[in-house]
């Protein structure tokens, strides 16, 4: 066997055949399928009355409306640009310091006690703290969102640098590795596991903070959207933007899941066996 025919292998071991992934996708909408029928029911039935729930029927025709106004485009743009700036802008900073004290024990010594401390922050708690500091304009706006995803992003890239496994380290060390050298090619390819499970719940959480955010003053977006529709007690317009937001979070989560398999794709973990066996 040539070892092309052995990486072809590998490669059809590890990532399933297609048809199988393509029925994994048609299974994710089942449920969701499943749910706005439950949904549709409860409201014909009168359990849920208008004015409380509206029906799925009563969302798509308020999507329907505000996108022929030409407003609703406008929110999600805006939403989605905070969010990623305030997802690139904390993911940075985690990167950084979490590199640096996942490192360096006195680093840790010295910052990670007031970081585990600033963790219990609830979100709410920093947008007075943040309007004083740069007024009510995106960069308050930004910085909310970033506060948010750091966090995650931090504490998942410490707990990966720190448990890679201690014998690498000391071949590394064995070879002279210098400590650039040493993060660059140990220490940070082993802690990418854990870097993207921080990645993925620093997103979830930008876009949950974007609501805070955009409380702060806004008169665009979907946090705004959602106030709006609470202020003039229209429920469809409230539950419409809660589902965009459902809807944005679960795209952008699967760019970063394909980034993922891709930096990824040298694992042999048990979700290359999944995707083998559970067709």
């Amino acid at each position: 066997m040539t070892a092309t025919e052995m990486v072809s292998i590998a490669s059809m071991q590890r990532d399933g055949p297609i048809p199988g992934r393509r029925r994994a996708r048609w299974r994710g909408l089942l449920l969701p399928g499943l749910l706005l029928v439950i949904w549709q029911a409860l409201c014909m039935s009168q359990v849920f009355t208008p004015d409380v729930m509206p029906s799925p029927v009563m969302v798509a025709t308020e999507l329907f409306r505000l996108w022929t106004k030409g407003r609703l485009l406008g929110d999600i743009v805006i939403t989605a640009e905070r969010v990623a700036l305030g997802f690139l802008l904390g993911t940075a900073l985690a990167t950084m310091v979490g590199a640096v004290v996942g490192y360096s024990r006195s680093a840790g010594e010295f910052v990670d006690p007031t970081l585990q401390a600033l963790k219990a922050v609830p979100s709410l708690a920093w947008v007075p703290l943040f309007i004083l500091w740069f007024g009510i304009f995106e960069g308050s706006k930004v910085g909310l969102i970033a506060v948010g995803v750091f966090f995650p992003v931090y504490l998942n890239l410490l707990a990966g640098i720190r448990s890679t496994d201690r014998k690498l380290v000391e071949v590394g060390l064995v070879n002279a590795l210098g400590r650039f050298d040493l993060l660059k090619r140990i220490l940070i390819p082993s802690a990418l596991p854990n870097y993207f499970t921080g990645l993925r719940a620093g997103l979830a959480l930008g876009w949950m903070f974007v609501i805070a955010a955009e409380l702060m003053g806004a008169s665009k977006g979907l946090g705004f959207l959602m106030l709006d529709g609470q202020m003039t007690g229209r429920p469809a317009t409230i539950v419409a933007a809660l589902i965009l937001f459902a809807v944005a979070g679960k795209l952008s989560d699967a760019l970063l899941v394909a980034a993922s398999r891709r930096a990824l794709a040298w694992q042999d973990d048990f979700a290359s066996t999944l995707t083998k066996t559970d067709q």
